[in-house]
């Protein structure tokens, strides 16, 4: 894979925005190629105060599995939360992981066998989530937050978010390509 300038706005602009994880599909997936998808817990999959997955989250990672499609979960929040999430998935986890850094991209990568050019990134954060991924010139899949956090931080880091957000509807002529709808 040719290595990507790494302007600004490639490191913050997502390549795919869908509406929630569930329309990212196994059929989609594997359309770009992807063999392995790194995924973050919180306002991704789950609001922060869900301590498990539910059934459609079940149902996901099942239907992944069923495609040949390999999971880890990669978040910044701390063991006893990610550890109970993945009780009942039983997928390389990895918490406390330093997102935007890349050294846990790298080990759950080595762990799936996958390599930057087959895997996949899917957050709710461009400064965490897609610049991680987009730091190893990887795919981006941003999805709105299900239960944002208001506090002025949370706030303030959204808002640097809007540009970014604003030239990926940009580049996509205001509309989905694929499946996906939505904003940030």
């Amino acid at each position: 894979m040719k290595k990507k300038r790494h302007t600004l706005s490639y490191l913050l602009t997502p390549d795919y925005i869908f509406d929630t994880f569930a329309n990212v599909t196994p059929e989609f997936l594997n359309k770009l190629g992807i063999k392995a998808l790194l995924i973050d817990i919180d306002n991704t999959l789950a609001p922060y105060e869900q301590p498990e997955p539910d059934k459609r989250i079940q149902e996901w990672f099942a239907a992944l599995e069923a495609n040949g499609i390999r999971a880890a979960l990669i978040s910044n929040n701390h063991p006893p939360r990610v550890e109970l999430f993945n009780r009942t998935l039983g997928l390389p986890a990895y918490p406390d992981s330093g997102k935007p850094g890349s050294k846990t991209i790298l080990e759950a990568m080595k762990v799936m066998g996958s390599s930057p050019e087959n895997t996949a990134g899917l957050g709710d954060q461009l400064l965490t989530d897609t610049l991680a991924v987009h730091r190893l010139d990887m795919i981006s899949i941003i999805v709105p937050p299900i239960k944002d956090k208001t506090t002025l931080f949370f706030r303030f880091k959204r808002w640097l978010e809007k540009p970014y957000i604003r030239n990926y509807w940009k580049t996509h002529g205001g509309q989905s390509t694929h499946s996906e709808k939505g904003s940030l």
